[in-house]
């Protein structure tokens, strides 16, 4: 019931996540997820390093997203969403983790 709930806003925040940050974050893992996999074995270890520092700079500005929503809700509601929140979003970035 509340994924349900909650799915709409959910899908409307990842929406304006992926358009504000289509030429940054979001871009930046693109580039950096093609450096690793195009990189030379002596150069692999540190272009995986590029690319997770990415990731977790992306995960931290979709957690503030969701952090700041969920500070509207009470304690119960707030759980409920955050769950569907962390779900939706690594359903449509899978590299989320």
């Amino acid at each position: 019931m509340f994924r349900h709930r909650f799915g709409d806003v959910v899908s409307r925040q990842l929406d304006l996540f992926a358009e504000d940050e289509r030429d940054g974050l979001l871009a930046e893992v693109a580039e950096m997820k093609t450096r690793y996999d195009r990189a030379d074995r002596d150069e692999s270890e540190e272009a995986y390093g590029d690319y997770m520092d990415v990731v977790d700079a992306t995960k931290d500005a979709l957690a503030e997203m969701r952090d700041r929503f969920a500070r509207t809700l009470d304690e119960q509601a707030a759980e409920k969403y955050e769950h569907a929140f962390e779900r939706a979003a690594r359903k449509r970035w899978r590299w989320l983790g």
